[in-house]
Formats: C-alpha cells, sequence, structure tokens
C-alpha cells in the first residue's frame, strides 16, 4: 500500500515529517500503543535520548511487523518528549536512529513537550497510526 505526501508549498518545505499522509481506503489500520525506550525485560535501554528514541521507535516497529506491515506503513506519529531542548540538542543522533529504521519515510508526525511519562526514566514514547494492505 503506498501513501501519497500532501506538503503545500504554502506551508513551506517539512523537515523531517510530512503535513500530510494521503493513503487508498480498503487497507486496515493498526493503532499502535505508545512505546518507550525499553527492552524484550521492560527495562530502559540507556540514559541517553537518542538511544531512547532509536528503542523506542524499533518497538513501534516491531508492532506494526508483527501486524503484516512494514515502516512504510506508517501513516501518523505522535512523539512525546520530557525535555525539548535535550531532543534539540539529540537531533542529529536522533535522526541517524530514525533513518536506521525508517529509510527515507516521513508519514505525518507532531512532537508534544511533556512534563513527564508513566515510565520511570523514559524520555520519548511514541505512538503510531499505520495503514496495513488488506
Amino acid at each position: 500500500m503506498s501513501h501519497v505526501t500532501i506538503n503545500p508549498e504554502s506551508l513551506g518545505a517539512p523537515k523531517g515529517y510530512s503535513n500530510g499522509v494521503l493513503t487508498a481506503a480498503g487497507g486496515r489500520v493498526l493503532f499502535v500503543a505508545g512505546q518507550v525506550g525499553w527492552d524484550e525485560k521492560q527495562q530502559v535501554v540507556s540514559d541517553d535520548f537518542a538511544r531512547q528514541f532509536g528503542q523506542a521507535l524499533s518497538n513501534v516497529v516491531t508492532v506494526v511487523k508483527a501486524a503484516g506491515g512494514s515502516p512504510e506503513h506508517v501513516a501518523r506519529m505522535t512523539i512525546f518528549v520530557t525535555s525539548k531542548d535535550e531532543y534539540v540538542a539529540a537531533a542529529k543522533s536522533v535522526g541517524a536512529e530514525y533513518r536506521a529504521l525508517m529509510g527515507r519515510h516521513f508519514p505525518a508526525m507532531t512532537l508534544v513537550e511533556i512534563k513527564a511519562l508513566l515510565e520511570e526514566g523514559a524520555k520519548v514514547e511514541i505512538e503510531a497510526t499505520a495503514v496495513l494492505p488488506a
């Protein structure tokens, strides 16, 4: 299933996301719960922001693959971070983690700074919506 990115020129060129993603009806919609940067033992993998981001995104991709999809089926992601400043400071490493898992696929994304996450030590949580082939 392919998605068409919608990026109106009047909004300027987005950096690392798409303003909109259009997909044909008839697919299956998968809602991925918020994933934090923990491993199979539910232990946060590192105190490093980029490493946590990479693990959280890997967990999202794992759920998508378990449902029969692949990273390019992700149509939307919401990223919650406990520190916008830490996210910005780690942007280059975060980008590398992102590209290693998602390639050049940029779904519609929102980044929100929040006070805290439920999981102790977690700095980032990612939830996603994917549209899988019927």
